[in-house]
């Protein structure tokens, strides 16, 4: 017989609502914790965003901070930003730096000529150092790429909505719409408490996040969808127990295997897509958990239809309203 890893045992009978008041303030916490960050903390755009130049500096030797900042200190470069960025994988002999040039005209970059100075001023103090990359963006560009990245999170929550709609049901949809919502509320909020840098890369995770946690909820809406069509008199709440469990041996398997991928590139991907793969991580976390405590919470409160095989009995069937002694008539 051939082998066969399982992650969680046959015939599981969690309770997975015996704390869904709590479950669901917990969640509406943190949602509103992530909005309150927002506004206070804000968000580490990257040029994608803010607009400037960004410049990554590769070294054999290792440098400081201060000294680089030093040497451009003359320059009248306007808002510099300087970190110097660790990998695993770079080894003792890479040393790299992250030099961000705030917008300081139309175009939003430096000019060749104070690249040039840069590269020179940064020579004084180590004179192995040299530029791997030179990104820039303008401010009309980058205001452009905020206004698209806005529409396209909205128009994807508003496509999987009406896609949630038609499969299922309105209570459906608006569950799964509030708990994607939801995922995207705390990645944001983790993005700005920690200050990670929020480029297009991020949106690019959103979406993708917004697509794996919509799939795993159509895979559970589906079994209730099953469900509540063969339990007929069964409790709602028990058949999203039922449900649940049904369900968990393949939502644990996808999320365990999705993170080992994630877990790798983020070990070994190197620093240019760790902000794309933090978020998608969390994302993958706050999905799983956003499918039963909160788009199932959703469904439980609103209610929904019992079968599916059957027309609703609150809907009268055409002709209904029409007086028995007209329906006959020739």
């Amino acid at each position: 017989m051939a082998f066969r890893l399982k992650l969680v045992p046959d015939n599981t009978a969690f309770n997975f609502f015996r704390w869904q008041w709590l479950s669901f303030g917990v969640s509406a916490a943190a949602m509103v914790g992530s909005v309150l960050l927002l506004l206070v903390m804000g968000l580490n755009f990257g040029i994608d965003f803010k607009g400037g130049t960004t410049i990554r500096t590769e070294s054999p030797t290792a440098f400081e901070v201060g000294d680089y900042r030093q040497a451009m200190s003359d320059l009248d470069l306007g808002d510099v930003s300087i970190t110097e960025v660790f990998d695993p994988a770079f080894g003792t002999t890479k040393h790299v730096a992250m030099i961000r040039i705030g917008t300081t005209d139309e175009t939003g970059s430096v000019t060749p000529e104070q690249l040039n100075e840069i590269e020179a001023a940064l020579k004084t103090v180590d004179p192995q150092v040299v530029f791997a990359a030179v990104e820039s963006v303008g401010p009309k560009v980058s205001g452009e790429l905020i206004k698209t990245a806005l529409y396209a999170v909205g128009a994807a929550t508003i496509g999987i909505m009406f896609y949630i709609w038609l499969r299922f049901e309105w209570q459906f949809a608006l569950g799964a719409v509030i708990s994607l919502i939801h995922d995207v509320l705390l990645t944001v909020g983790l993005f700005s408490l920690f200050q990670l840098r929020f480029d297009l890369t991020t949106i690019a995770a959103l979406l993708t996040t917004l697509g794996f946690s919509c799939n795993d909820t159509v895979v559970v809406f589906d079994r209730l969808r099953e469900n509540l069509i063969k339990y007929k008199t069964r409790p709602l709440l028990d058949l999203m127990n039922l449900t649940c469990n049904e369900t968990l041996s393949r939502t644990i398997m996808t999320a365990v295997t999705t993170a080992i991928a994630l877990t790798a590139m983020l070990i070994f991907g190197g620093d240019v897509i760790r902000d794309f793969v933090i978020a998608m991580l969390w994302g993958v976390i706050v999905g799983c958990y956003s499918t039963i405590y909160v788009a199932k919470n959703i469904v439980l409160w609103l209610g929904v239809k019992r079968d599916w095989s059957k027309p609703d009995p609150k809907e009268k069937a055409p002709g209904e309203d029409i007086p028995a002694a007209f329906r006959d008539a020739p």
